[in-house]
């Protein structure tokens, strides 16, 4: 149990604006504020910050909730972490009061351990027996300044090492195992996990170890082997070194494909280079870089594999709307080795020279077709015209069409037809699509699954919306409406169990401001009540139009099914018909 009056200074100490802010770029359009969500891929900007009411809507996901809510969600915390988090931030405390399930004690004990572990990996590499390690990392040129930077480490080649340090802190295996350092073995055994690694810890963006990536020095085995999810570690969400990236001060950041190439570049005196986390590149990644910039240079390996990872971030940051650049780099598979051949001044030149998205792929259809040819200039120009007919901007396409038009010496008329063509296709199809894919609002209510409950009830569900807006909007009707109707005549579930939690709160004389509602209510519930008010801002709800309502959800009572109705006698039959009648006047 949390005490009010903390939730309520906590409240005063946590502007949404400003928490939400320093997670996501607003822009003020009247009395809210709208940015780019940080829940979903989105270009156009659907996610709405309301400080009159301290909550945020997304209209293209359905994300919403207070402050609260937010933070669980986007540092993936529960509730009393994410009060734990404001707390701090505000510079308060959490009570004593304030229990959970031991999940929050658990990640504590996770980020200790981690951090333990990481001073363990690094003593290992400084002072340890092996120093095959240490002497790997200056055979590929780092520092020890940079090797103390990146708190680079080494797993001893045992079973039992890290295990039994850690015991001696006073972590038992159960927790170890959790933090994923430990593995559990058939038999029930407990072992270290990284055996004979270079060690890369992983830090997020408020400075914790999270994770570890682990580099083979020889033998068998994966040549990275990475630490799982963990209560603390979700590698989709995180960057590796985005924890100093995120201070750069270029304005735009490095993508670059492997711990080795992130700190070579930073050693050059690049601060704003990162990495992903043994996976390609995801959509959560994408969002946090452009959370941070509006520009990123993306720097793969040369290889085929790099150029394919190259062609998938492309996309995935086309969704967000970052201005996208793509690294060429020539005589050297990596950023590593052209920097150690040709120093970080001409690394900077060739960064200055990275070509947008578009001449990439172009560069890469070049590649592919003989354009020597006339078959091959026709099958190149087939796939030039479908690239361009995803490019938006008229200025931008026009510019690619003149100037490859003149290249291969065909008319620029007959190469624009040909896009604007392809392009009203896809329109249609596009149109066609979305046709398809609406559903009434009985179907889909608040970004949320089909409600079939709700879909087949939908005149008592919409009354049953703005009776519950109406109590969100005017506590103070609450006599009045508790005089004539309770939560358990709601005929929807969903509903019913709002209803509730509002009458238990306002029976009880305390607060439903949103912070105070994020105590009771899940995720998916919150989002629902910022919904409900995100579509009724500005609207005046009056208590004749909550008697209104009452009305029709009171009807539901009174209504009988077809088997009952076959049933019934003359006399019942008009009795019912008489009161079906009186309802609707």
């Amino acid at each position: 149990m949390i005490p009010e009056r903390f939730i309520e200074e906590l409240k005063y100490r946590s502007d949404i604006e400003q928490v939400i802010s320093s997670y996501v770029p607003l822009k003020r359009t009247g009395r809210n504020l709208k940015g780019l969500c940080p829940f979903h891929s989105e270009k156009t900007p659907s996610f709405t910050v309301y400080p009159e009411n301290q909550s945020f809507y997304c209209f293209g996901c359905g994300a919403g909730g207070d402050v609260v809510t937010f933070i669980r969600k986007i540092e993936n915390l529960e509730y009393v972490e994410a009060l734990r988090f404001l707390a701090q931030r505000a510079g308060m405390t959490l009570p004593e009061e304030a229990r959970d399930d031991g999940t929050a004690l658990l990640r504590t004990k996770i980020l200790e351990i981690n951090r333990e572990s990481a001073r363990f990996f690094f003593d290992q590499l400084a002072h340890g027996p092996d120093r095959r390690a240490i002497a790997y990392l200056r055979g590929r040129g780092l520092s020890d300044k940079t090797i103390k930077r990146f708190g680079l480490g080494y797993a001893p080649n045992t079973f039992d090492s890290l295990k039994n340090h850690l015991k001696g802190k006073g972590y038992s295996f159960e927790e170890m195992a959790a933090a994923a350092v430990v593995g559990k073995g058939k038999n029930g055994g407990y072992y270290d996990m990284f055996r004979d690694r270079v060690m890369f810890p992983i830090i997020d963006l408020r400075g914790s170890v999270i994770g570890f990536g682990g580099r083979v020095l020889e033998g068998d085995g994966p040549k990275y082997l990475n630490s799982p999810d963990t209560l603390v570690f979700k590698k989709t969400r995180n960057l590796f070194a985005m924890n100093i990236a995120k201070n750069t001060k270029e304005g735009s950041l490095i993508l670059a494909e492997g711990y080795m190439d992130v700190i070579s570049i930073h050693q050059a005196g690049f601060d704003n280079a990162v990495a992903s986390l043994g996976t390609s590149l995801t959509a959560e990644q994408a969002r946090l870089i452009s959370q941070y910039v509006n520009q990123v240079i993306i720097a793969y390996d040369a290889d085929g594999a790099g150029q394919k990872a190259t062609r998938r971030a492309i996309s995935l940051f086309e969704e967000t709307g970052v201005k996208i650049r793509v690294l060429s780099i020539p005589d050297a598979k990596d950023p590593d080795e052209y920097i150690k051949k040709f120093g970080p001044a001409r690394f900077k030149l060739l960064l200055e020279g990275s070509a947008g998205a578009v001449d990439f792929e172009i560069a890469k259809l070049r590649q592919k077709f003989d354009l020597e040819t006339a078959d091959g200039k026709v099958a190149f120009l087939k796939e030039f015209c479908s690239l361009m007919a995803g490019i938006n901007s008229p200025v931008e396409r026009d510019v690619y069409i003149i100037r490859t038009a003149q290249e291969l010496s065909v008319s620029k008329e007959a190469v624009a037809d040909q896009v604007a063509a392809l392009r009203r296709r896809r329109a249609g199809a596009a149109e066609k699509k979305a046709r398809r894919d609406i559903r009434p609002y009985s179907e889909s209510a608040a970004g949320q699954p089909r409600d079939l409950e709700r879909s087949r009830n939908i005149r008592y569900a919409l009354a049953e919306d703005k009776l519950i807006t109406t109590l969100l909007k005017h506590p103070d009707f609450y006599d009045a409406i508790a005089a004539k109707i309770r939560p358990e005549q709601f005929v929807t579930q969903k509903n019913r169990e709002l209803f509730e939690a509002l009458w238990q709160r306002l029976q009880n004389w305390q607060d439903i401001g949103m912070m105070s509602l994020s105590a009771l209510l899940e995720p998916e519930q919150m989002a629902r009540v910022s919904y409900l008010l995100a579509s009724a801002e500005g609207v005046a709800y009056t208590m004749q139009e909550a008697e209104d309502c009452m009305k029709t959800i009171l009807e539901y009572q009174s209504v009988k099914t077809p088997d009952q109705v076959a049933g019934m006698s003359n006399e019942e039959w008009l009795e019912y018909a008489k009161s079906l009648a009186a309802n609707k006047k």
